[in-house]
């Protein structure tokens, strides 16, 4: 028979080296997602700049145990995920000593595959820092054949983006190609500038710094940031890296359906014009 001790509540927490409040924890269980979105919601409204981690951190504060996918979730029905700090990097620098080119660009009629790459860079955050991404899309087929992730905006980023384009396209070859980007040092600098001339690459620039010049890479980070970057907190850079990767290549290249190009995807159109069955 198990005997009921009559020692004191608060001498037995300080005996186990425990708080009152742990002795009385008690995990809620909700019954029902409406009680629960509506804490959600309060959280939110309260606290505007916090993310999905940090409202389920909110909800456990609160004994409510979830896990933080479904907050995620909830937050989508309830349109409370947050938006970023209006702080924004700036990811082109003009103002250096290197040689600019013209564009040559402006109202093209592109026919075909390896007419028009278009390229820029953009920033994300993680954490408590910012990475960044240059890609490079073929216009023809709005396909981001080239992309890299660093934490450093340098032009080592921007030509690991180009190798990747590069031996994804060097089967169809860069004869009368034209390699479109901003005036930013990344691009003008000697060492991009020498691998572009050096396959047979024309260089064009953006002439001013209005984004209409360089559209198509405009187009294309406002989609990854709304269908992606902001519906995520990346914590880690692998994490960014890995889900930024499935976003270009197994979403918007693959499965994406683009309007500008007849509802298909970008490796459809591609396999149509090169006529892979």
């Amino acid at each position: 028979m198990i005997q009921q001790s009559n020692l004191p509540i608060s001498r037995a927490c300080t005996a186990l080296g425990m708080s009152r409040s742990n002795y009385y924890f008690k995990p809620i269980e909700l019954s029902s997602d409406l009680l629960l979105r509506s804490t959600i919601r309060d959280i939110a409204l309260e606290f505007a700049g916090y993310g999905y981690r940090r409202i389920t951190r909110a909800l456990r504060r609160q004994n409510i145990i979830i896990n933080h996918k479904k907050v995620l979730r909830l937050m989508r029905l309830e349109n409370v995920l947050c938006k970023r700090k209006s702080f924004k990097p700036q990811t082109t620098n003009s103002n250096h000593n290197q040689p600019l080119y013209p564009n040559l660009v402006r109202n093209i009629l592109v026919t075909k595959l390896n007419q028009v790459w278009v390229t820029d860079i953009t920033y994300v955050a993680i954490a408590n820092c910012w990475v960044y991404l240059a890609t490079i899309l073929d216009v023809f087929s709005r396909k981001c054949i080239g992309w890299a992730l660093s934490r450093r905006m340098d032009t080592q980023l921007c030509l690991e983006a180009l190798e990747m384009a590069v031996v994804q396209r060097k089967i169809i070859g860069f004869e009368g190609l034209l390699h479109h980007s901003d005036r930013g040092v990344q691009y003008a600098s000697k060492e991009y500038v020498k691998t572009l001339t050096e396959l047979g690459i024309k260089i064009s620039m953006t002439e001013t710094g209005n984004p209409r010049e360089n559209a198509y890479a405009e187009s294309f980070f406002k989609t990854l940031k709304v269908e992606e970057v902001y519906l995520k907190e990346y914590t880690t850079f692998e994490d960014a890296y890995q889900n930024i990767k499935h976003f270009i290549e197994a979403v918007y290249n693959a499965k994406r359906l683009h309007s500008s190009i007849g509802y298909q995807t970008p490796n459809e159109l591609e396999a149509e014009a090169l006529n892979i069955r």
